[in-house]
């Protein structure tokens, strides 16, 4: 933990107020309650690239846990000149594809193409009237699936701008800095793994769905939980 001051504690009614910047300089200060908000704000977004960069839903829940852990010895060096969202994901890339060389389970990759398509399946949904159907809820949970399972067998460089672009909402300037890669190459790889997916799911999608990668109130607790033991163990000690 840090020798220095700790910043005042927030009431638990104004933490939803608390901007990204606000809660990071708690969390630099030592406060693990600030911490476990940034947590829970970008849990969802996060675990999403953490699986679609994996492949794996336990190892990326893992990945989570090691990256946030990793996060909270550096956010004291968090200086805002990208969003926190973006230094967020980069730190679980960098996790990830540590686990990728370390397990030398990294893909051959050709030339690397990008994605946004999860938008572009809107225009396909059913009639408004028929979206509280049982019918509807089941063709949307075998439609989630499909597209997780598309999703997998794109090679990992589509997978992950695909994350990044459609699922986290980053700009295309946000995933050229996550990515380390031209703001140009970002728009190609768009366009390229767009047309990838339209091809593999024009003959079997019928409606929309863009929760991909579930993640539910356990699995949020149990990261939050995971990461929080690990600091308060003092493996998070910055």
């Amino acid at each position: 933990m840090s020798d220095g001051p700790t910043a005042p504690r927030a009431s638990g009614a104004s933490w939803a107020s608390m901007d990204d910047s606000a809660l990071a300089a708690l969390a630099a200060a030592g406060d693990h309650a600030a911490f476990e908000q940034v947590m829970r704000r970008h849990n969802r977004r996060l675990y999403r690239l953490a699986r679609a960069t994996l492949r794996d839903d336990a190892e990326a829940e893992d990945a989570l846990q090691d990256a946030y852990v990793a996060a909270f010895r550096a956010i004291a060096r968090f200086r805002g000149d990208a969003s926190l969202a973006t230094w967020l994901s980069r730190l679980v890339l960098n996790e990830c594809f540590a686990r990728q060389r370390r397990g030398a389970r990294r893909d051959n990759i050709a030339p690397m193409v990008h994605t946004s398509a999860v938008a572009d399946f809107e225009r396909h949904t059913m009639d408004p009237d028929q979206t509280s159907s049982p019918d509807h809820a089941l063709m949307r949970t075998e439609l989630r699936a499909l597209l997780e399972r598309q999703l997998d067998a794109l090679p990992e460089a589509f997978r992950v701008v695909f994350v990044l672009r459609c699922v986290e909402e980053l700009s295309v300037e946000e995933t050229a800095q996550c990515l380390g890669i031209p703001e140009a190459t970002v728009r190609s790889r768009h366009f390229r793994a767009r047309s990838l997916l339209r091809e593999s799911l024009a003959q079997q999608i019928d409606l929309a769905e863009r929760d991909v990668f579930s993640f539910d109130g356990a699995r949020c607790d149990r990261i939050v939980d995971g990461v929080l033991a690990k600091l308060s163990a003092g493996s998070g000690s910055v």
